[in-house]
This record gives C-alpha cells, sequence and structure tokens, in this order.
C-alpha cells in the first residue's frame, strides 16, 4: 500500500461518515485524481472475501464499511449493541449532546477529553443523537433525536432540568473559547 493510500485509510477509520474526493485532496494536499487512483488501491487490497473492512464509494465520496458477506454476524452484534445499556462515556457524551447541542465533535472531545468517534457512531446507530451539517460550523453537529426527546419525555432539550444552567454555563463557554479561539454562540 502507498503512503497516500495508508493516509487515506486512516482518516477515513476515523471519519464517521463518508468524505468527499475533494475533502481528501484538499487536506492531503493532492489533486484528486490521486485520491482516485489511492482509493481504487485501496478497493483493490480490502474489497476482497478475505477482508472484513471493505472501501465504499458513492456520490465522490468514501467511507470504511464491512464485508457483506458476514451481514448475519454483523446484525446479531448491532442487535446486542442497540439493546445494551448505555456506557458511562456513551451516558456522559449524550448527557452533553442534550444540554450543549447543537454541538461539534471536537467540543465533544473538548468537554469529555477524549475522542468519541465510536460513541457518537454508536449513539446515531441506536437512534439517540442526530448527525447534520451546519453552514455556522462549517462541520457536523449532533443534537438529540426525536425518538430520544420522546424516551426523555420532553418536546425539546430546553424541557430537561436545570437545561439553562447547564446550556449557558460560562466555564464551559470560556473553555471552548480558549481551545478554538473562536466565541461559542449556540
Amino acid at each position: 500500500m502507498n503512503d497516500l493510500a495508508a493516509k487515506i485509510e486512516s482518516i477515513l477509520f476515523l471519519s464517521t461518515r463518508p468524505v468527499s474526493f475533494t475533502k481528501l485532496a484538499k487536506m492531503l494536499e493532492v489533486k484528486e485524481g490521486d485520491i482516485k487512483i489511492a482509493v481504487e488501491e485501496l478497493q483493490a487490497q480490502r474489497n476482497v472475501s478475505g477482508s472484513g473492512i471493505h472501501i465504499v464509494v458513492a456520490d465522490a465520496a468514501v467511507e470504511l464499511g464491512t464485508n457483506p458477506g458476514f451481514a448475519d454476524i454483523l446484525d446479531k452484534m448491532s442487535k446486542e449493541e442497540t439493546e445494551a445499556e448505555l456506557t458511562r462515556p456513551q451516558l456522559e457524551t449524550l448527557t452533553i449532546i442534550a444540554y450543549r447541542g447543537p454541538i461539534t465533535k471536537p467540543e465533544i472531545e473538548q468537554i469529555r477529553g477524549v475522542n468519541c468517534s465510536i460513541i457518537l457512531r454508536n449513539l446515531a446507530v441506536r437512534g439517540f443523537v442526530v448527525e447534520r451539517e451546519d453552514k455556522k460550523f462549517f462541520q457536523s453537529v449532533y443534537t438529540l433525536s426525536s425518538e430520544m426527546l420522546r424516551h426523555l419525555g420532553v418536546h425539546e432539550a430546553k424541557e430537561l432540568p436545570d437545561y439553562n444552567k447547564f446550556h449557558d454555563d460560562k466555564k464551559i463557554d470560556s473553555l471552548l473559547e480558549a481551545v478554538f479561539n473562536t466565541p461559542v454562540d449556540l
């Protein structure tokens, strides 16, 4: 595997959603054509029956996926994951999203102090959070899903206990402002 393909694979591993060829080219400071060639190399190596990880390309974007041949095993695991109780890190992340949302992944990670990619993916798979592009933040933001709001017995996050206290917490605002060097206006 060449160096460019390895870098792309690393980016895809951390990404929670498809990454466009254009974005990869900008990030890696190469031509989009080079990205396409490297992705084809990754597909040749990964999209084989003996690999659990496959490279999925759709709409000029690429993401990691699982081998379709293992769907039955993955369905079992997915069912177990979605029926299991939430872990403490998942609950912490869900609480941050509930009280500070809409919120970006880097902001969540700054508050928690750890990478939250897998946790956010699991919460989204379970239908607890919604990820959407936000033009204001120029990246994805997370909010509670309507399903989660119904489960909590509220119509909107503002109805949660002590919502204003935590949503408008100046200590958290200053922490996020110091790290990102931009005013937080949620």
